[in-house]
């Protein structure tokens, strides 16, 4: 069963450890990118391992109104994309299928080369701090790009070619990466990036782009060459699985005193949340498939966490596995480097009984943009508390899915509101949930 709507409603019955097997599918941090690079070729692409998220039927519907043929493919899962007749779209509708995302921004700098103009709506996203698009604009300027704000949004056009340019980014921003990746490599001459995100998900955007025809460079000390080619041809690619979702799976298993096979999940790119998990005292085993993991028993351990850009902890990660840590032994510090805002969810786990104390200053040792600047961007986790059923208004999509895994742990009933916005990146998570065991029911309908 699938939820939409922002307003939509679910009552979770908590208490019941949760057990079972889910399946990831490809990484929402990957799959509408890899969807956008398409404008980029002459050619048909097939993309595979597709989930059913909104972002992804927002970009659909984008692409589509710019004249890309977007259909299933053969296998479940799997769309193929054929750019050969791009066109413009209407303002209206742009700004009408844009909704709350912040991905159009993305299709700039292929619409630039396809085209030479691009609108682009005002842009939405979580409200989990400063998301600046100034970076982007900075950057298609870089390139040549022309940039007129109006009421409705920017336009941006291309009188010449994009040329290639040297870009130090004042902070490895994923969103910024692929802006720079999705412009470069149909721009004239080279393009150097500094600092740049190095995310999974970037580098299986690389791959995407090379297959079609790229040449991108990554050297070790975060810097991204792109010689520019005159045309790019499609790609077949298979997106690499979402260690967020598999992540916020395995925190539930944590929370709940659960055990959850995560089917899909790989280690290579879970490494860093793998040894944090150990930690705090969870357990977890790793075939061919995927990974298993569970609560085995006994107290769970504070811990001192930071949030940092890959190859650090994943700030991504960092919402579901608080509420775990609210269940530990002790006292833990977390120290969210990434999003100044992030922390904000908190407030409703006190109110279900946790005892989460924040803070303006560093409470770690890493660097951070956030010191002195009068943001609540570290916490401290006073455990383990007996969470309470409670009233919850989701905040965001990772702050949302906490919130999931709160009412889950919890003893009692909660009203989580809001769980449209989980759709945006977790796939059928309704349907998961059931077949875990968990005890939810729609107002007038019982799912589990």
């Amino acid at each position: 069963m699938t939820v939409n709507g922002a307003e939509d409603v679910l009552l979770v019955h908590g208490g019941t450890p949760l057990e079972g097997e889910i399946r990831v599918r490809g990484a929402k941090n990957l799959v509408p990118k890899a969807m956008v690079a398409a404008l980029l070729g002459s050619e048909p692409s097939r993309l595979g391992n597709v989930p059913d998220i909104r972002d992804v039927r927002v970009v659909r519907g984008l692409l589509q109104l710019h004249g890309v043929t977007v259909r299933p493919g053969d296998e479940p899962g799997e769309l193929v994309l054929d750019p050969t007749r791009v066109e413009s779209a209407k303002v209206a509708d742009i700004d009408a299928h844009a909704g709350s995302s912040r991905i159009p921004i993305l299709f700039c700098g292929p619409l630039l080369h396809r085209l030479g103009h691009a609108f682009i709506p005002g842009l939405g996203g979580c409200d989990i701090g400063g998301r600046p698009i100034d970076f982007h604009f900075d950057v298609l300027r870089q390139f040549g790009a022309t940039i007129e704000k109006r009421a409705d949004g920017q336009y941006l056009e291309a009188p010449q070619r994009l040329r290639g340019t040297k870009i130090k980014l004042p902070y490895p921003s994923v969103g910024t990466t692929e802006q720079v990746l999705l412009t470069a490599v149909l721009a004239e001459g080279v393009t150097e990036l500094s600092n740049a995100a190095v995310e999974p998900e970037i580098e299986d955007l690389i791959c995407v782009l090379q297959k079609m025809g790229a040449i991108i460079a990554m050297d070790t000390d975060r810097t991204i060459r792109i010689t520019g080619v005159d045309k790019l041809g499609g790609y077949n690619h298979r997106a690499l699985p979402d260690r967020l979702e598999a992540a916020s799976w395995a925190s539930a298993a944590l929370a709940t005193e659960g055990n959850i096979y995560v089917r899909g999940a790989q280690q290579r790119s879970m490494m860093t949340f793998l040894n944090t998990y150990r930690k705090v005292g969870g357990a977890f085993e790793i075939d061919d498939k995927g990974i298993r993991f569970w609560h085995p028993g006994g107290q769970l351990k504070s811990i001192a966490l930071e949030t940092d850009v890959h190859p650090g902890f994943q700030t991504d990660w960092q919402q579901p596995l608080v509420v775990a840590l609210t269940q530990a032994t002790g006292l833990s510090i977390v120290h969210e480097t990434v999003y100044e805002s992030r922390l904000g969810f908190t407030s409703a786990l006190n109110q279900m009984g946790a005892h989460i104390q924040l803070y303006r200053e560093c409470l770690g040792g890493s660097h951070c943009r956030f010191g002195q600047r009068n943001f609540l961007h570290s916490a401290v986790v006073s455990g383990p508390t007996r969470l309470q059923g409670a009233d919850l208004v989701i905040p965001d999509l990772r702050g949302g899915f906490s919130y999931l895994i709160a009412a889950l742990a919890a003893q009692g009933t909660s009203r989580v509101h809001g769980i449209g916005l989980i759709n945006r990146g977790y796939e059928n998570f309704m349907d998961k949930l059931v077949e875990l065991g968990a005890k939810v029911e729609l107002p007038g309908k019982a799912l589990g």
